[in-house]
């Protein structure tokens, strides 16, 4: 691959990536919002889902170069097969967190975390892998793997910070929330689908 190619791939990735982090933080806010109908408003219950969150996000990390490891000729598929699962889950949250607090009702509250905390672990460990997946990929195409996977972090992490910000300033004043979760699984299908007509056959 040229080195223009690689550049050009890099820009790509990183654009997505952006979008990445950004619906990620979407999911959050939004996921945090619903689930204070059922824990309440208080730093227990925003500990408790912040704590949920990255816990599912850190392992995906760690399984997600286990993952690329064992499957290094497919890893953009898999990267977009991740974007396409998170996208569909997206579409469910909703609803699925107004069932979950529905037959969680009257249970304790280590029950209740517990429950959340089996269904978020999915969506969660697949956007926890999709950086150590593109750190896969980079390492057999680019030499300079440390400044592209800097590249890779520092803007999906600068994605995740606008998504805050969107959700927290501009999209809870337009769309419902039911709306804004949408819109952030539209931007995981938009992902997948794009990058796998860009890489998906390379």
């Amino acid at each position: 691959m040229s080195r223009n190619s690689l550049k050009n791939m890099l820009a790509n990735l990183v654009a997505l990536f952006f979008i990445s982090g950004f619906s990620a933080l979407i999911y959050q806010v939004s996921w945090q919002r619903l689930l204070f109908t059922g824990f309440g408003v208080d730093l227990t219950s925003i500990t408790v889902i912040i704590s949920i969150f990255m816990l599912g996000l850190g392992i995906g990390a760690f399984f997600g170069g286990r993952i690329a490891d064992r499957f290094p000729k497919k890893i953009i598929l898999l990267f977009c097969c991740i974007e396409l699962l998170i996208g569909i889950f997206g579409f469910m949250s909703y609803s699925a967190i107004h069932w979950l607090q529905e037959i969680m009702i009257h249970s304790s509250m280590f029950i209740m975390i517990f429950g959340v905390f089996l269904l978020l672990l999915i969506p969660t460990f697949l956007m926890g892998s999709t950086l150590p997946l593109l750190t896969a990929f980079f390492n057999h195409h680019i030499s300079n793997i440390g400044e592209s996977i800097g590249q890779l972090y520092f803007y999906n992490t600068l994605g995740a910070a606008m998504g805050a910000l969107s959700t927290g300033f501009i999209l809870f004043n337009f769309l419902t929330l039911s709306q804004t979760l949408m819109l952030a699984a539209s931007f995981n299908i938009l992902i997948s689908l794009s990058i796998f007509i860009l890489y998906g056959r390379k």
